[in-house]
């Protein structure tokens, strides 16, 4: 039995984890500002470099490239230097990417660019939390990793109250996109900075070798020595459990078939949904529907708001009512949104006005809402659950590597779509996608909430 106080969960967080924690969660933060700033500079790139619609899609989805490339070598990178020295490299390519779009002075340059970006975000999806996880004490290690993914959808909201107030401050359009793009040079400069104050890993140390600064920096980490050990020997425990990780071919075996699909599903109808596509051109689908150039960067904003206000009541409830419960709410209200906005866009195809525009906004602040609360909470907890430890590393590498591929896929091809068919197609098709999603989540979809993770072999019925 643990001498440990029974008041022991309730001292003091150490300072230095806290700000660790906030440090690494600037970098998803920056990563979700990275990932919707864009929309607004979308009609000034098209006239800046005259482009189509297959134009402007390659223009968004080439930063989605690079972030698959980006979280393909991130878990390997970070094992290999290190998570503080990635976290680095992160905050450089965010810096690069941030300047190197502000100044293009030809559409080739955009897209390099815009793929080094895409880069840092895909290695900040693997290493951020990461980073977060092996800093922090067992006891709060889900609520400061969870910090992450809330500062991702921060970042998005701020990208859209950034190009608001600068499309208000700068009125030539042609001026104005470049400091869109430009200003996460500030929040990324900060993060550089403050990583200067933050610890490597006791974790990372430990696996090259290096004890002693390991458990230096455990005892500055943890509130008491006792903490500190606890912390030395899980870590002693992982180190020797990662020996007998699995290989691919034991990753795709019969075995595992169940979970891999599992995996390959939700993570494709995490983007089926059409949730980045809107996210990405959130001023074009408003523009029409009828909004004015005021009023879809205004609009935007709120859809931010929506979708940082749903994911916080997501995170209060999603260990209380559950995983699947959460998704078969959010397929119905992805149902109920994507079906609004499609019959909007039929019903006023040719004659948008003002009211469309406020219809669309209200389909698009429940779509928000819907994805929010459901795909968007709970993707992520479900996959790093449902894979035996043998193999959870190539389980999450394999959810995210579908993830991001969708994305790309549907990020590429929305302009084209909305521009060739119309905003109603578009919609219908991702409506078509989620039949198929709250299909799966009733029929097979498993619950995991409440299962300790050596017993989820055991229920997923994979021995």
């Amino acid at each position: 039995m643990s001498s440990r106080p029974i008041s022991a969960p309730r001292e003091r967080v150490n300072a230095l984890v806290i700000r660790s924690a906030v440090v690494a969660a600037i970098g998803g933060l920056i990563f979700g500002f990275d990932t919707a700033v864009i929309s607004g500079a979308n009609d000034a790139l098209e006239d800046r470099f005259k482009l189509d619609d297959f134009g402007i899609g390659l223009t968004v989805a080439i930063a989605t490239v690079g972030t698959i490339f980006g979280a393909l070598i991130g878990g390997r990178l970070a094992d290999r230097y290190g998570r503080k020295n990635l976290l680095f490299a992160i905050g450089i390519l965010y810096v690069l990417g941030s300047l190197g779009t502000a100044v293009a002075w030809t559409h080739a340059v955009l897209l390099a660019f815009r793929f080094v970006g895409g880069i840092g975000v895909g290695l900040s999806s693997v290493c951020a939390p990461i980073y977060t996880a092996e800093i922090a004490p067992a006891r709060i290690r889900g609520r400061l990793v969870g910090l992450v993914q809330f500062n991702i959808v921060l970042g998005i909201l701020l990208a859209y109250l950034s190009n608001y107030i600068i499309q208000q401050t700068i009125t030539d359009p042609m001026e104005a996109w470049r400091w869109m793009l430009g200003v996460m040079v500030v929040p990324s400069a900060i993060f550089l900075l403050l990583l200067f104050s933050v610890p490597e890993t006791p974790r990372w140390l430990m696996s090259r070798g290096r004890d002693k600064e390991a458990v230096e920096i455990s005892r500055r980490l943890c509130s008491t020595r006792a903490e500190s050990e606890e912390q030395i020997a899980e870590i002693r425990q992982q180190l020797a459990a990662d020996r007998t990780k699995g290989s691919l071919s034991d990753f795709f075996s019969r075995r595992y078939r169940k979970v891999v699909f599992f995996a390959f599903i939700i993570a494709m109808c995490n983007q089926l949904s059409g949730i980045n596509a809107i996210l990405y051109y959130a001023p074009k689908v408003l523009e029409k529907a009828g909004a004015s150039e005021d009023q879809r960067y205004l609009m935007s904003v709120a859809v931010g708001v929506m979708n940082l206000i749903a994911t916080m009541a997501a995170l209060t409830v999603i260990d209380k009512i559950g995983r699947r419960s959460l998704m078969i709410v959010g397929s119905i209200g992805y149902l109920l949104s994507l079906g609004f906005l499609t019959g909007v866009m039929f019903m006023y195809e040719g004659h948008f006005d003002s009211t469309s525009s406020m219809l669309v906004l209200v389909g698009l602040l429940f779509f928000i809402a819907a994805h929010a609360f459901g795909q968007g909470s709970v993707i992520w907890v479900f996959i790093s659950e449902i894979f035996p430890n043998k193999v959870r590393g190539l389980g999450q590498s394999f959810g995210s590597l579908t993830h991001w591929v969708f994305a790309a896929i549907t990020t590429f091809a929305f302009p084209t779509v909305i521009g060739s068919w119309g905003g109603g197609f578009a919609f219908l098709i991702f409506f078509v996608c989620m039949c198929g999603q709250l299909f799966w989540v009733l029929k097979m979809m498993p619950e995991t909430k409440g299962v300790p993770l050596e017993e989820m072999e055991s229920k997923l019925g994979l021995k």
